[in-house]
């Protein structure tokens, strides 16, 4: 996969893998990831503690990454307010390597590199059930991940439930091959 293309891949029947390429430096991108006070901007709000065996617990509140205007599908709904995700940090090498597991299944793993001028990050979520999880993950992360970009640069959000909804499609379409 090459830096600009946007959309995630399978890269196995249970792995997906997304790549960005964002303004700034390793330290700076790594913050992004692991303080709760800009990740909760993007992705989810709680504890991530920076060392092997260290608790992860997030809470997504996915209804203050978007509009009011921009309500969960009904597929989604039970995760408009909140959704709670718990997991047991399996690797970390400050500024370029975060690995935990995802909940009771699943692991993800966040790669930093210099790139560009910039950070490429990579993430790898693997372990997932099946099509439904690649695809709902997959969207998931995109859209998360768009969200990152805008708040690195200082730009407008986009309206999180509309994006992700087009994105789930759009996955459906690439990943079903």
């Amino acid at each position: 996969m090459t830096t600009n293309h946007p959309y995630g891949e399978r890269v196995s029947n249970d792995t997906v893998r997304i790549e960005r390429q964002l303004p700034g430096t390793l330290q700076d991108i790594w913050a992004w990831i692991t303080e709760n006070d800009k990740r909760e901007q993007w992705m989810a709000r709680g504890t991530l503690e920076q060392r092997v065996g260290g608790q992860v617990r997030l809470e997504f509140r996915h209804k203050e990454l978007t509009y009011a205007d921009d309500p969960a599908p009904p597929k989604y709904a039970d995760m408009a307010e909140s959704a709670q995700l718990q997991g047991v940090v399996t690797a970390c090498e400050p500024p370029r390597l975060l690995a935990h597991t995802w909940g009771g299944q699943g692991e993800v793993r966040y790669e930093l590199s210099e790139s560009h001028g910039g950070v490429l990050l990579v993430i790898t979520h693997q372990r997932l059930a099946g099509m439904e999880d690649m695809l709902s993950v997959s969207a998931g992360w995109h859209a998360h991940l768009d969200l990152l970009v805008t708040r690195v640069r200082g730009e407008a959000r986009p309206r999180y439930w509309e994006h992700h909804t087009r994105l789930e499609a759009e996955y459906a379409r690439r990943l079903a091959g």
